[in-house]
């Protein structure tokens, strides 16, 4: 069985990071990119399993990010958890995500979580 693949956009180094070493820790192979840009390039190329999604991103906004992910059938069974200080507009944008977590999010809980999603 291979390990589940988690893309994980987050601009803050010291918070992608954290979020890489716990889903690390839960058994996820995982790739961080910390801009919007990159990470629609990305995703043209890859299909992870889990996508970790920051909204507030340099070049393209994780709102865009998530609607390209919803509009695109190869990613149809990923599942996206919005990870943002932003609690409006994660609100405005839960029912588009799997899952939506308002920063600060524990490295336990963001590992139990995803794992969830997965399983």
């Amino acid at each position: 069985m291979t390990k589940p693949f988690a893309l994980i956009v987050e601009d803050d180094r010291d918070i992608a990071e954290i979020f890489n070493l716990s889903l690390e820790g839960a058994g996820f192979v995982t790739e961080v990119v910390r801009d919007g840009q990159v990470a629609f390039e990305r995703l043209a190329e890859i299909v992870p399993d889990v996508v970790v999604l920051d909204i507030h991103l340099p070049g393209i906004p994780g709102n865009d990010i998530l609607k390209f992910i919803r509009s695109n059938e190869r990613l149809a069974e990923t599942q996206v958890m919005l990870v943002t200080a932003d609690a409006a507009r994660g609100e405005e944008l839960r029912g588009e995500s799997d899952l939506l977590l308002l920063k600060p999010v524990s490295p336990l809980q963001l590992r139990t979580l995803a794992s969830r999603l997965i399983s």
